[in-house]
C-alpha cells in the first residue's frame, strides 16, 4: 500500500503558494503528496478553478482536491473559519478514501486550519502544523494566550504600550493584528481557540531559516513561548519561495521594460494579491514617485473594495487615466512603468535593474526580497504585516519604514523621501550589505547540511517515526 502526506490549506494565495512549495519539496524526497485546498467562494469561482487548474498542470506528481464552501462568504475573516471549520466533514470523507488504497503518513495544517486536527485525531493520523508566516509571528502567536491572561484590558485600550514577547524585541500594542485588538469580539475568541491548538500538533514548520529570526528560533526551541507547557519541535524549512520555471514562451512586459534599465536603478512597487488604495491615496503614490526622479515598476490593483476577502474576485481593470494624476502616465513614460494588477514578483525581484522594493510586508514577498538581496521599503497593511515591518526595520535593519502607513494617508513628500533614501544614501548601502548577507545565508540554509535542509530530514525521520513507515 502506497504511502502518502496530505497538506491542508486554504484558496487564499499567502496560505496555498507556500503550502504547494512544501508539496513540491516533499515529493521530491520521494514521498506521495495529496494537497487539499478549502475553497470560500461558492459555486467554485474563476480565480479558483484557474489557480487549480494551472498548479495541477505545473505539478502532475501531487494530487490536488478542493473543498467547496458550505455557506456563503460573509464579511470578516470570521465567516473563513467557519467555512474551514465546515469543511471537517468533507476532509474526514476525503482522508477515509485516500485510506482505501493508501496509508496516511500525516496531515500538514495551515495555521488557518487547525480544526482539522480534531479530523486528525479521529482517524488516528499525526498532525503537523504549517505556518506559513515567520517565527517571529510564530513565537506572538504561540504566547498570546499568556499575554491574553497577564492583561487586564483588550489591546485596543492598551494602544502603543509595549509589550514582551520571549525572543522578541518589545512590540507595541497597536501593532498587533486588528484581529487580537479587542478581547470580546468573536474573532478574538477564534483566535485564543487557534492559537492554543498549536502546540497540539507533533510538530511546527515554518517558512524560515534559523539566522534569519535567530532570536525567536531559538526562544521557540527553548519552549519559552508556552510557559510550563509543551511546545512540540519546530522545523525551520524555508525559505520556500515559488520559483516561476524558465520557458520559452513571450516575456511579461515588465521584464522585457527592466532589461533596457541601468542595473538596480528600479524602484519595484507590489502590495500582494490582496493590497489595494483608495485613489486619492495612488495619486499620493504617484505624485511622489514622479517627483524622486528614481524609475519604478509599480504594481496597481483596483482602488480599494469594501470587503478584502473580496480581493481574489475578478476585479475590473483600473482606468490609469482615471485614477491617476492628470497626465501623470504621459509625463513619466521615460521613468516609470506602470503595469496592471500583477507582475511576475520573483522575476521581477530577482531582475539585475531592481534596486529596491517597497512593500506591504507581506511573509512571502519579504521572503523573495531577501532571496534576491533586495532592500525594502515597508508598507504594512494588515494581518501581522506591522509585526514584520518592526523586525525587518529595527531588529534586522534590513529595510525602512514608510511613515503614515498606520494612519489615512501616506503623502506624496513621504514617498519621494523615502524612495530617494533608499536609491541615493550613504544609509541605503549599509542596509544594501546586509541585505545581501541575508541572502547568502538564506542560500546556505537551503544547501544539503544547511539548517533548513536539515530540519527537512529531521521533519521527514519524525514523520517515520510517528506514523506508519514512509
Amino acid at each position: 500500500m502506497k504511502d502518502v502526506v496530505v497538506l491542508y490549506t486554504w484558496i487564499a494565495l499567502g496560505h496555498l503558494m507556500p503550502m504547494v512549495e512544501l508539496a513540491k519539496l516533499l515529493s521530491k524526497q520521494g514521498m506521495s503528496v495529496t494537497v487539499v485546498i478549502v475553497d470560500f467562494i461558492k459555486n467554485s469561482s474563476s480565480f479558483t478553478s484557474k489557480t487549480i487548474s494551472r498548479l495541477s498542470t505545473a505539478n502532475p506528481t501531487i494530487s490536488f482536491h478542493v473543498i467547496p464552501p458550505a455557506t456563503e462568504l460573509g464579511e470578516g475573516i470570521d465567516h473563513v473559519f467557519k467555512i474551514i471549520q465546515e469543511a471537517n466533514t468533507p476532509l474526514l470523507y476525503i482522508l477515509q478514501s485516500i485510506s482505501e488504497t493508501c496509508s496516511v503518513c500525516a496531515v500538514v495544517l495551515d495555521f488557518f486550519c487547525t480544526y482539522a486536527l480534531d479530523v486528525a485525531r479521529q482517524l488516528d493520523i499525526p498532525a503537523y502544523l504549517f505556518h506559513t508566516s515567520g517565527a517571529y509571528d510564530l513565537a506572538i502567536d504561540i504566547y498570546f494566550p499568556t499575554l491574553d491572561k497577564n492583561l487586564d484590558n483588550s489591546i485596543v485600550e492598551i494602544g502603543n504600550r509595549l509589550l514582551d514577547v520571549p525572543g522578541l524585541p518589545p512590540i507595541p500594542g497597536s501593532h498587533l493584528p486588528d484581529h487580537l485588538h479587542r478581547r470580546n469580539s468573536p474573532v478574538y475568541k477564534t483566535f485564543i481557540n487557534i492559537f492554543q491548538r498549536f502546540v497540539q500538533h507533533n510538530g511546527i514548520l515554518v517558512n524560515t531559516f534559523e539566522s534569519f529570526e535567530k532570536k525567536a528560533v531559538e526562544a521557540l526551541k527553548a519552549r519559552l513561548c508556552f510557559p510550563g507547557g509543551y511546545t512540540p519541535p519546530v522545523y525551520c524549512i524555508g525559505p520556500l519561495i515559488t520559483v516561476p520555471e524558465k520557458k520559452e514562451e513571450e516575456r511579461h512586459e515588465s521584464l522585457v521594460w527592466l532589461d533596457m534599465q541601468p542595473r538596480k536603478s528600479v524602484v519595484f512597487l507590489s502590495f500582494g494579491s490582496m493590497g489595494s488604495f483608495s485613489e486619492q491615496q495612488l495619486r499620493e503614490i504617484a505624485t511622489g514617485l514622479e517627483n524622486s526622479g528614481q524609475r519604478f515598476l509599480w504594481v496597481v490593483r483596483s482602488p480599494t473594495v469594501t470587503n478584502p476577502l473580496r480581493k481574489l474576485d475578478p476585479q475590473a481593470t483600473p482606468d490609469l487615466q482615471v485614477i491617476l494624476p492628470e497626465g501623470f502616465i504621459d509625463r513619466t513614460k521615460d521613468q516609470g512603468m506602470v503595469v496592471i494588477q500583477w507582475a511576475p514578483q520573483v522575476e521581477v525581484l530577482n531582475h539585475e535593474s531592481v534596486g529596491a522594493f517597497v512593500t506591504h510586508c507581506g511573509w512571502n514577498s519579504i521572503l523573495e526580497a531577501t532571496m534576491a538581496g533586495v532592500p525594502m521599503i515597508c508598507w504594512p497593511m494588515y494581518a501581522e504585516q506591522k509585526l514584520n515591518k518592526i523586525y525587518l526595520v529595527e531588529e534586522m535593519k534590513v529595510a525602512v519604514e514608510m511613515k503614515g502607513y498606520d494612519e489615512d494617508i501616506v503623502v506624496a513628500k513621504e514617498v519621494e523621501d523615502k524612495v530617494k533614501l533608499i536609491m541615493e544614501s550613504e544609509k541605503s548601502k549599509v542596509i544594501r550589505e546586509r541585505m545581501e548577507t541575508m541572502r547568502e545565508k538564506a542560500v546556505e540554509a537551503l544547501r544539503e547540511g544547511g539548517s533548513s535542509h536539515t530540519a527537512l530530514e529531521d521533519f521527514l525521520k519524525a514523520v517515520r517515526m510517528d506514523g506508519v513507515p514512509c
